[in-house]
């Protein structure tokens, strides 16, 4: 009977640990995502730094899910679309605009000029995802999910809690018309 109240518990505290994830995103109007094929990833420069194996899973993981959605990482650095993401780990942050740019580079890496001045709260242990058209610089698409990056725990568990969150992440992208 312990060992069914003890795995009864677990269960609800598991479901409700991944429950605690929601998920919202924001496009720009009139934007014709089938035009978009490939990306570059760009580091958003006030964002905060994870650790490069967190950030490392993180890509890894944000780069099997835009497959899955058709989208190509460049090889080059001509793409479709430049890709940023930040997480916020410690106290709410409003941001007020990404300095993006014409950069170029890892996600780690590069960064400059300005892409525009959207305000944002962004909360306490929320992933943001942009998507900027490469062409004009312009953000059209963000989405942004909670509790995306369960820092305590074991590998694997913290892996399949970063695959809920990014799922989520892109559940509606690209947008139906």
């Amino acid at each position: 009977m312990k060992k069914l109240f003890l795995l009864a518990t677990v269960w609800v505290l598991g479901a409700g640990y991944t429950a605690a994830q929601s998920a919202g995103s924001s496009l720009g109007k009139d934007t014709n995502f089938a035009n978009y094929k490939t990306y570059k990833w760009v580091a958003i420069k006030s964002a905060q730094q994870l650790d490069e194996l967190t950030a490392d899973q993180l890509i890894g993981t944000l780069e099997v899910e835009l497959a899955k959605k058709g989208l190509t990482k460049s090889k080059l650095d001509i793409a479709d679309l430049f890709i940023g993401y930040q997480v916020v780990s410690t106290k709410d942050k409003q941001l007020s605009q990404y300095n993006l740019g014409g950069a170029y580079g890892s996600a780690a890496g590069a960064t400059s000029g300005t892409a525009g001045a959207t305000i944002t709260t962004v909360h306490s242990g929320q992933l943001v995802l942009d998507m900027y058209d490469a062409g004009t610089k312009k953000l059209i698409w963000r989405s942004i999910v909670s509790d995306a990056i369960a820092a305590d725990a074991k590998p694997d568990k913290k892996q399949k809690h970063l695959d809920k969150a990014v799922e989520k992440l892109l559940k509606d992208y690209p947008p139906k018309k």
